[in-house]
């Protein structure tokens, strides 16, 4: 997950470089903003405070496992790149009410009657009413039969499936009542709303325009049952009244593969896409139970959120939705962290979704390969420099600014990575009661840097900018990497390492208990310091110590009671930590699941079942999650959707239901609990 960042901009942040094996090369990555020759964008825009953003769980998120976007209620995307989710934007109106949005919907009403997901999918269903009549229109990106037969995949490096991206955004509309006017608007502004677009005509008809978008973006194809206009040459516009029972579609391509071109064509790819899903969620094991809903929507958010051409899983959809309104704590999250690799698998194979945790496990086995240093993200093709710079020219999300593109933080040494490594290859071997001999080096490495840099200080599993620390939960975690070695090392037969790491893991495991607890016997943030951390209710779901031991109570109930706001979980209070930032944050959406989780373990389930009956109701009306919950209101802040969220929504309510149940092993990860 990514949490905070590293060194202030302008320092440098220039990091080794390994070199890659079998990778497509980097897309182009824009330098920072100076001296465009665009007039209107050469000044940086400034939010008035008067402009309508739609608050940030508002947005509908579609994907097809390559390329994902968000749709705002009016029914316009306002957020999309291509052809990667990590690719410099082609409409960014979350950023910037000027920076490009394509909107399908009814003229002059832009609040929906309802909308939902089709069960089961990705497929988003908004219902218009207007004075005259009713409008539905479902948005999807299409999914379709495996397409690289004669030529291999140029990003593809997971085991090909029978189904594949079509590279098509698909919209279709149909009138169930009376009449109403329709309008779509087409306005990309590619690089970030840095360039801008030609638009053409492909034939000699009116239904078929194209976007000639220049090096940043691959060219937009838009082909319709309407009849389009091309404004200005930056805007592709159409507008028809439609009556009962008619119906029309708009679609988008940017790949090799043709859009359909009538009605009828279009309603058999979204039958298709429609079947995708639902066949893959069906692979799922969900239990019988009222919560079933929110572990299928997170799981099908968390397929969405994955490279498949990789396995790579980014952290969220978005850069630089706001943690604090208005203010400058905002991130790019287009990209995989290693620290989610954990609670990734443990959530996957836990509702039998086998296959995604093999291929973001292989994704970081790729990252690990030949003994490279090991980061604590890459880019969703596996690259390791992701430059930060700022966007100075867009206002940011109600005026939230900076606007970054890039993560420093990939530079920064957090010494939570390498037990989260070695915790994703315990639950692999454990899936397969074997320990794959390729494995075995990429183990030896990890555990051996994390026996060398244990004692050090680091930034933090939350990447402060202040000074290194001698962080409570980075211990805790080199913990996990020197415990879940010895552990491996056994499977592999090799009990000599196996002795040699578990002395290593008792000698940090006495300097945790000795160092990170305060006088009440609550683990601290940092050494020598009592402030709190929700980081450390892993210890007890990492199994650290048992859960009845009275200092994982005593930190547990230290959290919930001292570290909340309206009952929900800070991440830790900014006035007693040096992250060097401003401003306040919103309360950590995991970090409170992770409270109804730890409080399943410690026995309190009636406390854990009203905390996670309440998160729940927090959830977005189409059950999406962002990263942080302002009290009070409920508004939902940062990056949207969050992985990290969503992976901890699954554990926690997994938790709660296998305590009702009576199942005695919870297992977080998949650990078992100490004897």
């Amino acid at each position: 997950m990514t949490l905070e960042q590293t060194e202030p901009l302008g320092a440098d942040v220039h990091a080794h470089t390994s070199p890659r094996h079998h990778q497509p090369p980097e897309p182009a990555t824009p330098g920072p903003v100076t001296g465009h020759p665009s007039s209107d964008i050469a000044s940086p825009r400034v939010w008035d405070g008067r402009s309508k953003f739609p608050h940030i769980g508002e947005y509908g998120f579609l994907s097809d496992c390559e390329t994902n976007a968000l749709i705002a209620p009016s029914g316009s995307v306002e957020w999309m790149c291509v052809p990667r989710p990590d690719s410099p934007s082609i409409f960014a109106k979350i950023l910037d009410r000027g920076a490009g949005h394509f909107r399908v919907g009814p003229h002059g009403v832009r609040v929906p009657v309802a909308r939902r997901y089709l069960p089961g999918t990705l497929i988003l269903e908004t219902t218009w009413q207007t004075s005259t009549g009713w409008l539905v229109v479902r948005d999807a990106m299409l999914m379709g039969p495996w397409h690289d037969v004669e030529d291999r995949s140029s990003t593809h490096r997971r085991t090909p499936t029978d189904d594949d991206a079509e590279h098509v955004l698909m919209r279709t509309i149909k009138c169930v009542s009376g009449t109403v006017d329709l309008e779509v608007v087409c306005e990309p502004r590619p690089d970030y709303a840095r360039d801008d677009v030609d638009w053409e005509y492909e034939n000699s008809g009116y239904s078929s325009v194209v976007a000639h978008v220049g090096d940043s973006n691959p060219d937009l194809h838009l082909r319709s049952s309407l009849r389009f206009g091309l404004e200005g040459g930056k805007r592709a516009t159409a507008r028809t009244r439609m009556t009962e029972g008619a119906t029309h579609f708009v679609a988008m391509s940017w790949g090799s593969q043709d859009p359909p071109t009538s009605y009828a064509d279009a309603l058999d790819a979204m039958w298709r896409t429609e079947r995708f899903w639902r066949d893959w969620i069906t692979q799922g094991q969900f239990p019988d139970h009222p919560w079933r809903d929110y572990l299928q929507r997170s799981a099908l958010t968390l397929k969405g959120l994955t490279y498949s051409p990789t396995g790579a899983l980014i952290a969220a959809a978005t850069t630089s939705l706001p943690e604090t309104p208005g203010g400058e704590r905002n991130w790019d999250y287009r990209y995989a962290w290693i620290r989610d690799s954990t609670f990734a698998l443990w959530g996957l194979y836990t509702l039998g979704l086998d296959r995604e945790a093999n291929d973001f496990f292989a994704f970081i086995q790729d990252v690990c390969r030949d003994n490279r240093q090991l980061q604590i993200m890459y880019g969703v093709g596996g690259e390791e420099r992701l430059e930060e710079f700022e966007l100075p020219h867009l206002s940011g999300y109600e005026g939230a600014q900076p606007v970054r593109v890039g993560n420093a933080a990939y530079d920064q040494r957090q010494h939570d990575v390498w037990g989260a490594v070695l915790d994703s290859v315990w639950l692999h071997a454990k899936s397969r009661e074997q320990l794959p001999e390729s494995l075995w080096p990429i183990l030896k490495r990890q555990v051996e840097e994390a026996a060398k840099h244990w004692h050090e200080p680091d930034r933090g599993i939350w990447e402060v900018r202040g000074e290194p620390q001698h962080f409570t939960s980075s211990k805790l975690m080199c913990w996990v990497a020197m415990d879940r070695g010895a552990k491996l090392a056994r499977l592999y037969d090799e009990p000599d390492y196996a002795t040699a790491w578990q002395k290593i893991a008792d000698e940090i495991s006495d300097d945790i208990c000795t160092k990170g607890v305060d006088d009440r016997g609550v683990f601290t943030q940092r050494y020598g310091d009592p402030a709190l951390d929700a980081s450390l209710l892993l210890v007890p779901l990492l199994r650290f110590l048992p859960p009845d031991d009275y200092r994982v109570k005593a930190t547990v109930l230290a959290i919930a009671d001292e570290l909340t706001e309206d009952g929900l979980v800070l991440r830790y209070r900014t006035e007693e930590t040096d992250d060097g930032l401003q401003g306040e944050e919103g309360t950590f959406t995991i970090c409170s699941f992770w409270l109804v989780s730890a409080l399943v373990e410690i026995g309190e389930v009636e406390r854990a079942r009203s905390l996670c009956e309440r998160l729940l109701g927090y959830a977005s009306s189409l059950n999406l999650y962002a990263e942080e919950i302002e009290p009070g209101t409920g508004r939902h802040l940062g990056n949207f959707p969050q992985a990290f969220t969503h992976l901890a929504l699954i554990n926690a309510v997994m938790h709660v239901i296998k305590a009702e149940s009576g199942e005695a092993e919870k297992g977080y990860f998949g650990a078992p609990r100490p004897v």
